[in-house]
């Protein structure tokens, strides 16, 4: 196998104190995953949206110089090169299935398909229709981003992600509508605290949602378990321990996902609105929320992402019995899913 020389100014770039462009390792990350900074570092390659614009023959581009170099064949290649090949087919292709995900529900198009519903349930005193509506797109974007990026190891029945998405979409709706009932009957509170307070509501409602969105989403994956392999990429064998802590773990990030991105615009616009600017100008008051939700979410998803790595080690003494006889590894992996 070949082993990639990169330019000078490859060698001293560095981002957070980390090479930017590292010799090249097949199928790692080019960032290490046991820091917190190396996996946010490695997530901005994962959400950069300008991988959305790769033409299908760059992708195979991409896709044939990695063959190349596995080939030996790539004796010119420079680990920049390398990288940024590998950045563009993990963005575009899945890992398990080996195809191409709806470029909606790609991690790279989270945010710039996702921001229209975050601004949308962020709304100042919404109805219950317009209330109702966003929820149901918040969650169904959610729905379709967590099967798109699920751990396919085990194929599930198409059946099982249907009542799962339906059951997500009325979790969703009756969270987030149960709470701003709650605040509407508080007759008592006086009505610009009220105003306060109802832009909050979709933070909690859209954190215990979007974590039974996931929950009912992958729970397929708890039944029959994903597959571990070892250090060589090997598979050992299919673990319900492994994928348990694979749900569980995404769960998490699912849910602390919305806490920096419902939070901050809460807290922004109404010192925004208080501008000479928008005072004025009422009509961009819509646009400078969207902005702002925007880039709550660009900077939120990365952070939340990197809370756990992707590609997740367990103790082969955690897993079941007939895992453990297989194997003399001390630590196996598996696929977390996004």
């Amino acid at each position: 196998m070949a082993t990639a020389t990169s330019a000078s100014s490859d060698n001293t770039a560095t981002r957070f104190g980390y090479p930017l462009y590292p010799v090249f390792r097949p199928g790692e990350p080019r960032f290490p995953q046991d820091t917190f900074l190396g996996r946010y570092a490695h997530y901005l390659d994962v959400v950069d949206p300008r991988t959305l614009l790769t033409s299908e023959n760059k992708l195979q581009a991409s896709i044939d110089l990695l063959e190349r170099y596995k080939r030996g064949e790539a004796v010119t290649a420079s680990n920049r090169d390398l990288w940024e090949a590998q950045k563009i087919k993990q963005a575009i292709i899945h890992p398990d299935t080996g195809k191409k995900v709806f470029m909606p529900f790609r991690m790279s198009g989270y945010v710039p398909f996702g921001w229209i519903t975050v601004t949308g349930m962020l709304l100042p005193n919404p109805s219950w229709p317009t209330l109702m509506f966003w929820q149901w797109m918040n969650q169904s974007h959610n729905a379709c981003v967590n099967y798109a990026n699920r751990n396919a190891t085990n194929p599930q029945p198409a059946s099982k992600f249907v009542s799962a998405y339906a059951g997500a979409v009325s979790a969703a709706l009756t969270i987030s509508m149960s709470l701003t009932y709650l605040i509407k009957k508080a007759d008592r509170l006086p009505a610009a605290q009220k105003l306060v307070i109802q832009r909050f509501v979709p933070l909690p409602a859209t954190a215990l949602a979007s974590s039974c969105n996931v929950i009912l989403m992958r729970h397929g994956e708890i039944n029959t378990g994903i597959e571990v392999y070892d250090s060589q990429k090997n598979v050992v064998g299919t673990s319900q321990v492994a994928a348990y802590r694979a749900v569980r773990d995404t769960t998490l990030t699912r849910a602390f996902l919305p806490v920096p991105l419902l939070l901050a615009p809460p807290c922004i616009m109404p010192f925004l609105e208080k501008t000479r600017f928008l005072k004025r100008n009422p009509r961009w008051h819509l646009l400078v929320n969207a902005i702002v939700c925007t880039i709550s979410f660009g900077i939120s998803l990365p952070v939340a992402l990197a809370l756990f790595p992707q590609e997740s080690t367990i103790n082969t003494s955690d897993l079941e019995p007939e895992l453990q006889s297989r194997t003399n590894q001390r630590q196996l992996y598996y696929n977390r899913g996004l």
